[in-house]
């Protein structure tokens, strides 16, 4: 139905979905799947197609991938589909009905999806605006620091998150001197158990990259030329000498459009179980908003995954189009460091139990959560049977015994057991 754009003005410019992302590529064929026939615009502020972003850390950084393999569909895909796809604009200002770009293009709209994605959260200390300090986010990013790779002599990567130490496995297998720097006490914290972040460590010392904890960086020191870097200062005054500093200390929503248009946002934007914004009319999907949990629908919580980007948006489009969403789809994600292969099934926050599988150094492990006696997510290094038989549970509703778990000889595909209808959901 035509709506009236900032001015009054009846407007008749079908979808525009902001952000030509994973989730923003994926809105528009769930639209198309699901049977609509009106106008589609998929604006980027990136000058190529939308492409994987994954691989950027990995594959593309080691140069074992270039961007038209990336590419998630072939040109031809979206004239054929009669998705406009607008590529090298920004949209700067949004009002009902109506966005405009940073070169002052005009695009009306009826209805209104949000897939902006997050930005690289920039380093706060003197030095960071000099040549070397790289962030990886975009093609962009990743074209740069493998052309700096190829000439760096020492590596610093601060913050031990999955970007930052993909980028230390790339760099180090190049046979470059890699040190990690981590604020916190853990690698990975936010994301995995003592036990696997302790691995990490421990692993990639094993691998000759210098992972240095609970230590804090005030200052990126100068070369004598005032331009480049040269050396990382941590809190206590040490400087770790570097002529390339890799920044991966998490990503920060991009959310100023949806703050132009009023809707409500608290570390993202903040949407419902059917991808709604607090402006009923206009849905968001993929890693620049906050939800319910997936699963459980408690509290409040930003997911950056590509499994997540695409249930989302699956959800985002049925919900435009006034169609039931899809089933709740289990949270996936995973990070391959060099030969180690990370894959995670479920969202272990609130666990209160925990079972190893398998010898953690042996590096064939796997680490399943339960909270309240049932299984709610898995962790799992170079084990994927335990990884697919932890998702085939959480997707049925059902949960593997504790007691039966531990032992690491027994297939976890065996050991999936229903539960009780009257159980606490996970």
């Amino acid at each position: 139905m035509p709506r009236k754009d900032g001015d009054g003005r009846t407007t008749s410019g079908g979808t525009l979905i902001v952000g030509a992302s994973q989730a923003g590529l994926q809105l528009a064929v769930s639209l198309r799947q699901l049977g609509d026939a009106g106008a589609i615009t998929l604006v980027g502020e990136e000058p190529h197609a939308p492409y994987q972003r994954p691989p950027l850390s990995k594959e593309f950084l080691a140069g074992t991938a270039e961007l038209e393999s990336l590419a998630f569909r072939a040109p031809s895909f979206y004239p054929e589909n009669g998705i406009d796809l607008v590529c090298g604009e920004r949209i700067t200002a949004l009002r009902p009905g109506l966005a405009t770009t940073a070169s002052g293009r005009e695009l009306p709209y009826d209805r209104l999806a949000l897939t902006t994605g997050a930005g690289p959260r920039r380093l706060p200390v003197p030095g960071a605006g000099l040549d070397g300090v790289c962030y990886l986010r975009d093609h962009a990013d990743a074209a740069g620091l493998r052309g700096q790779l190829a000439s760096a002599a020492r590596v610093v990567v601060v913050g031990g998150g999955f970007i930052g130490l993909e980028a230390a496995s790339v760099a180090r297998a190049a046979g470059l001197p890699v040190t990690v720097v981590e604020a916190a006490d853990r690698l990975l914290g936010r994301a995995v158990a003592p036990v696997v972040s302790d691995f990490y460590a421990r692993a990639h010392r094993r691998r000759g990259v210098e992972v240095l904890l609970s230590t804090g960086v005030t200052a990126i020191e100068a070369d004598a030329s005032g331009r480049r870097a040269a050396g990382v200062v941590l809190a206590d005054g040490t400087v770790l000498p570097a002529d390339l500093v890799l920044v991966g200390i998490g990503a920060v929503p991009r959310t100023e459009l949806a703050e132009q248009l009023g809707l409500v946002c608290d570390g993202g934007v903040v949407v419902d179980a059917a991808a709604r914004t607090s402006d009923p009319a206009v849905v968001a999907a993929g890693d620049c908003t906050v939800q319910p949990h997936p699963l459980t629908g408690e509290g409040r919580l930003r997911i950056e995954s590509v499994q997540n980007a695409v249930a989302q948006a699956q959800t985002a489009a049925a919900t435009l189009l006034g169609r039931p969403a899809p089933a709740k789809a289990v949270p996936w994600f995973w990070s391959y460091q060099g030969d180690l292969r990370l894959q995670i099934a479920g969202l272990s926050t609130g666990h209160d139990a925990s079972v190893v599988r398998g010898t953690v150094d042996d590096e064939h492990f796997s680490v399943l959560y339960y909270r309240e006696g049932r299984l709610i997510a898995v962790d799992a290094v170079n084990r994927p049977a335990d990884y697919m038989a932890v998702r085939k549970a959480l997707t049925q509703g059902a949960t593997i015994p504790a007691e039966a778990a531990a032992d690491a000889d027994a297939p976890l595909k065996s050991l999936i057991t229903e539960v009780a209808s009257a159980a606490p959901a996970a």
